[in-house]
């Protein structure tokens, strides 16, 4: 199996930087269906641009490449030992070239192998089959859209949609209320993979292989087809738009499957994707381990641009952020505006805000603007080189965030999804704001970076480190600001009253 190697690490490079036709035609139908000029909108065309700079650079399309996960089937006879020691090599030498982030985490001593391998990473998935080719599929979902996979036990009571009942009528509400909860912290437009039936464990599991089904495919099972296309019309009408700042994308693709039950159990397991939907197959020769054939895509038709126009549309009315930023240039802002950072920031996620709780900052970062990003970096000689920088969700932040504000005197705060009470508390109380970037759009961030200036508290890893860069024409959406308001709180309760309306219909 002399071209085994090889062939894997074209999978998982072409998986992390080149979305499938299927995904692309799903993402320009959404941005098509876009109000022009809304922050939807300016979203979209942000994605479309950066899906192109992916496929140009070889790079990834988002920086959290996720917990690569594999099913392979192979002929009876071939060593499927072999073939996980070669997918093990394939994704630390993909690791290596900057394709995946490092994102294996030792569940016990928080240490990263800097590889992606350890303890039941990568996922593999062997079954065998009476062909003669080995089939080999990838999904890389990252964690934010990972953490908005749910689970429901029926019957129960659902926020806006009432009781979910044993029945299709009961998993309808589950599917609208999963999209609903994901917000932008999903990274909307987003897909779901569902199970209705099996236990916890395996629904979970099947919901997940849902998405390796093709966008514009129609289920085998007329019961379920009709309530698929049902879920996407409605969930489209709920109004949590591209990123969650409201308009008609929500969901580009909703996939189900049904599987038996015990009579005590009745789950509903969903598997919520985002828009960087990567999933990618390959059929090998057994004997040589060549590629013969690619599923999903067909590497001689020429890639299709997505991009509207030059990106992010400039009206000249962005804001022009210059760190370190003063109060009074923080407290001018409002929920809307569009800003323009040029100057220093420094990124900061988990570890680095649990860090600060019991600790001072390595450096001063009074005034400075505080990125939650993990990004994917490669050292070139002495200097290191941003290979993506999209930011992370939010959300995990806020049991910190209004902490690190008060102590440290931050100004902004860039991530995705939004954040809560606390730290809008904070914001207002101290004079900063919350700066929606593109989740996903991580090579596009990456252009933005002219240097990288350092790098503080190595010892969390390369995705959790504090990385001190210099960045031009960073544009972000200020979506919480200094008098109370919030963008991602309005959204939701005007969704959920659009979820309410769905069931009264």
């Amino acid at each position: 199996m002399e071209f085994l190697a090889a062939s894997l690490l074209e999978l998982i490079t072409q998986t992390s930087t080149n979305l499938p036709p299927d995904v692309r035609a799903g993402m320009s139908l959404a941005a098509g269906s876009e109000t022009p000029r809304t922050q939807s909108s300016q979203a979209l065309d942000i994605i479309l641009s950066n899906i192109d700079m992916a496929t140009d650079d070889e790079g990834p399309i988002c920086q959290d490449t996720g917990m690569p996960t594999f099913v392979v089937h192979t002929p009876v006879g071939v060593n499927q030992i072999h073939i996980k020691k070669a997918i093990q090599e394939a994704i630390a030498e993909a690791t290596r070239r900057g394709k995946l982030r490092p994102n294996s985490v030792d569940s016990l001593t928080g240490k990263n192998s800097g590889n992606n391998l350890g303890t039941e990473t990568p996922v593999i998935h062997f079954e065998q089959w009476e062909e003669d080719e080995i089939e080999v599929r990838l999904i890389l979902k990252g964690g934010g859209c990972e953490n908005k996979n749910i689970q429901y036990s029926v019957p129960c009571e659902l926020e806006h949609l009432g009781r979910a009942d044993r029945n299709l009528e009961g998993v309808r509400k589950c599917i609208l209320h999963a999209v609903w909860q994901a917000q932008g912290q999903g990274c909307a437009p987003g897909a779901v993979g569902v199970c209705i039936g099996s236990d916890r464990a395996h629904g979970y599991e099947l919901a997940k292989s849902q998405l390796f089904r093709v966008l514009d495919d129609v289920n085998a099972d007329p019961t379920l087809a009709k309530l698929e296309a049902e879920v996407m019309e409605e969930a489209n009408r709920i109004g949590v738009g591209a990123m969650g700042f409201g308009g008609k994308a929500s969901l580009i693709g909703c996939k189900i499957t049904a599987a038996n039950r015990l009579p005590a159990s009745y789950f509903v397991s969903v598997a919520y994707d985002c828009w960087a939907f990567r999933r990618l197959g390959v059929r090998l020769d057994a004997a040589t381990g060549a590629i013969t054939r690619w599923l999903y895509r067909d590497p001689e038709r020429r890639v299709e641009r997505m991009a509207r126009g030059e990106g992010f549309p400039l009206t000249g009315r962005e804001v022009i952020l210059t760190p370190p930023l003063t109060e009074a240039q923080v407290r001018a802002l409002r929920v809307g505006d569009v800003v323009m950072i040029n100057g220093e920031m420094f990124t900061g996620r988990d570890n680095v805000h649990a860090h600060l709780m019991k600790n001072p900052p390595p450096v001063d970062i009074s005034g400075t603007v505080l990125y939650h990003c993990g990004p994917v970096m490669l050292k070139e000689g002495e200097r290191w080189i941003v290979k993506a920088a999209g930011p992370t969700t939010s959300s995990r932040e806020e049991p910190y965030q209004a902490e690190v504000i008060r102590r440290y005197g931050v100004r902004a705060v860039i991530g995705k999804g939004g954040m809560g009470v606390k730290t809008l508390a904070a914001l207002k109380e101290c004079g900063a704001v919350y700066l929606n970037a593109i989740g996903g759009a991580a090579q596009y961030y990456a252009r933005t970076v002219e240097q990288v200036l350092g790098v503080h508290l190595m010892e969390f890893g390369i995705p959790e480190a504090m990385w001190h860069i210099r960045v031009k024409n960073f544009a972000a959406i200020v979506t919480m600001d200094t008098r109370g308001n919030s963008l991602h709180a309005d959204i939701e309760r005007v969704t959920g009253d659009a979820l309410g309306e769905l069931q009264n219909a």
